[in-house]
């Protein structure tokens, strides 16, 4: 275990308060520009849009499980430099969303050198850290690999959490905090002015906070109801996520990675009709656009189209979630199927 020092963590009103003071105080000017993974969750390029820096994707290895590589972070910098860009820091969100891929050891600890060694501002949002569902990988926190691991000795590294995840799911209490590590004491007190400046976070959420980080103790009245309806909520979510991903992976024309961690799938079109890509175009829409605006008028089902959140060019896909109740997530498997030959047919 390693150690945190209370004046290194802040509450905030959620993940996304945190992450928007952290890239608030890291942009100065257009030259800026903060790495962010692609696909990616779009409060990032939001935000990094609004603050008038530049946003730097670097790619997802789909094929590989949604993996990172070295040379794509270094290629990508490469790049930037090359445009005069200075690149502030990069972020990286573990369990991944919208792509729900849970980062190896080795994973973690290639990015880690990376922005230690070209003193980038690692940005962990670890928000889903409660959620993995795979036997064979464990969620890892970017401290402790920063703690452990040589060439990282002088990462600068601030951390995400928040109670809108996991299995409390309080998203409107709004309630989370971020954890500053190794960061320059001057630039520490400077968010801290910044963090004043809005006096304190929510109480709610605060109070939500606390329960997340301190539940239960086996010696109180309550653990044993607290551990059997986390363990029925957990268990459930598990049954979920395989049932969408086994699901979507049994349609012909639909590939998925295993949902890993988090609480989405982000599944590909590998058969998109040439007809239908024409059709997007004349209309003015993302071919992926189109499909989710014809899935939701024939079946009631909502997903968001990919590209909103950045995908490798040519991809075409969505992303769902296995967050309904079973019965109806079993329900929404045989719709997927259903609309899918529908809309293949129709644009063939």
């Amino acid at each position: 275990e390693h150690v945190a020092y209370p004046a290194n963590i802040f509450l905030t009103n959620g993940a996304s308060a945190g992450i928007e003071m952290v890239l608030n105080g890291l942009i100065s000017d257009d030259k800026d520009a903060i790495m962010i993974p692609i696909p990616q969750y779009p409060i990032y390029s939001a935000l990094i849009g609004r603050l008038g820096a530049r946003q730097i994707g670097y790619y997802l290895d789909e094929d590989l499980g949604w993996a990172v590589a070295k040379e794509e972070l270094q290629t990508r910098l490469d790049d930037a430099k090359k445009q005069g860009l200075n690149v502030k820091a990069l972020a990286m969100i573990n369990p991944g969303n919208p792509t729900g891929q849970v980062l190896s050891r080795d994973d973690l600890e290639v990015i880690c050198k990376f922005c230690a060694k070209n003193n980038i501002v690692l940005l962990a949002d670890e928000v889903y850290q409660r959620n993995v569902y795979t036997e064979e990988k464990t969620f890892t926190t970017a401290k402790k690999i920063a703690l452990e691991t040589p060439g990282c000795e002088c990462l600068q590294l601030v951390s995400f959490h928040s109670t809108s995840k996991g299995f409390i799911g309080e998203c409107g209490r709004r309630g989370g905090y971020m954890e500053l590590h190794h960061i320059d004491p001057y630039v520490q007190t400077q968010l801290y002015k910044l963090a004043s400046s809005g006096l304190c976070s929510g109480v709610p959420g605060q109070i939500m906070t606390s329960l997340m980080v301190k539940p239960p103790l086996p010696c109180g009245e309550s653990y044993d109801t607290f551990m059997k309806e986390e363990g029925e909520i957990y268990e459930s979510l598990k049954r979920r996520a395989k049932i969408l991903v086994d699901g979507l992976n049994s349609i012909d024309g639909i590939e998925c990675v295993q949902a890993e961690g988090a609480m989405y799938a982000f599944p590909r079109i590998t058969n998109f009709p040439e007809k239908a890509i024409v059709e997007a175009k004349a209309e003015g829409q993302s071919p992926d656009t189109l499909y989710a605006l014809s899935l939701l008028e024939e079946t009631g089902i909502c997903v968001v189209p990919a590209s909103g959140f950045g995908q490798a060019p040519g991809r075409i896909g969505f992303r769902t979630t296995f967050l309904p109740p079973e019965d109806k997530v079993i329900k929404a498997v045989g719709e997927f199927k259903r609309h899918h030959e529908l809309f293949c047919n129709k644009y063939s």
